[in-house]
């Protein structure tokens, strides 16, 4: 089923008799499989209203993500919170939808810097699962006043209602870009020169540890830039020789690449992915490896890892301060494994409380984040 208008999709979701799986561009399979007729957002796709003095967009949910950059391009301005595209790493075809992001958070290397998708989330319009349509600071039902229903549906992946359109902040292109490496093959010392960085008063907009490198980022206007660059340099000269990378489309390739997690594109194996405090980095690092994983990915300045692991480990590590997901498997292990970090009680109660709100039926995307 692919509506073409936010009422036709009301009236699908009404008159649903069972299970729905709720997709957008279906380019971002993560979750436990789910037993139930396809539903698309595709066809709900549009900039509604784009005002560049403002930094404001509006797209409905269905806009290729591809659209709402080239729109932002031509005014010099982009989506702060550089969303990932999954599509080399799941091996998946057709178009990301701005819809989706939303529904999955999708936030990317800048995130220590800019923060993520929901914080420049403005407003959401969607269909809840009685097909009822709701938006955030407009008609909103009783049963849901005092929610914030733009945070609760940022990562939310079509368990509480299907997006229709989605509303942001935008922020402009920086003028000048460059990144500094260092070699480093120990975890340890890259978060350690990560946070240095960081912690520095240069605004690093970047800061991961990839195949043996660690990359830092610095962004905005030339002359501030190539400042920064060489102090920061200076800054980290303890760590070791600092190569400095200022060709344009050279910087946007090496973060294109941490973004995407590339080195994981074609390589066997299932892919987790963890979110921890950076200073844990280095030691969950340490434990994947003695668990069988085969490659580590730190981004975040060391909060986000990535791990390349053997087809079906469990890779949830024992007493995790953090939250573990399982990004790219077989359907069978998704089926057997817990995809999302098991949530404490209490939470495990407020989320099947929402769900109970917005979801009664219980025929949006059911099982997905179980």
């Amino acid at each position: 089923m692919t509506p073409e208008t936010e009422e036709e999709l009301s009236a699908l979701i009404a008159g649903a008799e069972g299970p729905l799986r709720i997709v957008g561009g279906d380019t971002r399979p993560v979750g436990k499989p789910v037993a139930g007729e396809t539903l698309s957002t595709a066809a709900l796709s549009g900039i509604v209203n784009y005002e560049p003095g403002a930094l404001t967009l509006v797209a409905k949910a269905g806009t290729p993500v591809a659209e709402v950059e080239r729109a932002l391009a031509a005014e010099g301005q982009r989506l702060p919170f550089e969303p990932m595209d999954h599509r080399g790493l799941l091996g998946t075809q057709g178009e990301p939808t701005i819809g989706g992001v939303v529904a999955a958070n999708v936030s990317g290397p800048r995130r220590i810097q800019a923060g993520a998708c929901r914080d420049f989330l403005l407003g959401v319009r969607f269909v809840d699962g009685m097909g009822r349509v709701l938006k955030n600071g407009g008609r909103v039902m009783k049963n849901v006043t005092g929610y914030d229903l733009v945070k609760l549906m940022a990562g939310s992946r079509g368990t509480l209602g299907v997006l229709t359109e989605v509303s942001f902040k935008v922020l402009p292109e920086p003028a000048s870009a460059v990144t500094l490496i260092l070699n480093s093959n120990d975890e340890l010392q890259a978060v350690a020169a990560m946070t240095a960085a960081l912690r520095s008063p240069f605004e690093v907009t970047g800061a991961a540890h990839i195949g043996g490198k660690t990359r830092l980022r610095i962004e905005g206007f030339a002359e501030s830039v190539a400042y920064r660059a060489k102090a920061l340099a200076d800054h980290l000269s303890g760590f070791g020789q600092v190569e400095v990378v200022d060709a344009p489309d050279a910087v946007a390739a090496l973060w294109r690449e941490v973004r995407d997690v590339e080195p994981f594109h074609l390589a066997d194996g299932d892919v987790w992915r963890y979110s921890v405090k950076p200073s844990d980095g280095p030691a969950l690092a340490l434990g994947l490896r003695e668990k069988g994983a085969r490659d580590v990915i730190l981004d975040w300045g060391g909060g986000l890892l990535w791990c390349l692991a053997p087809n079906g480990a469990d890779m949830r590590p024992e007493g995790l301060n953090g939250h573990a997901t399982l990004v790219r498997a077989s359907e069978e292990t998704r089926a057997k494994l817990p995809v999302f970090q098991p949530e404490a009680a209490l939470i495990q109660k407020v989320s099947q409380g929402l769900r109970d709100k917005f979801d009664p039926r219980g025929i949006l995307n059911p099982g997905l984040m179980g």
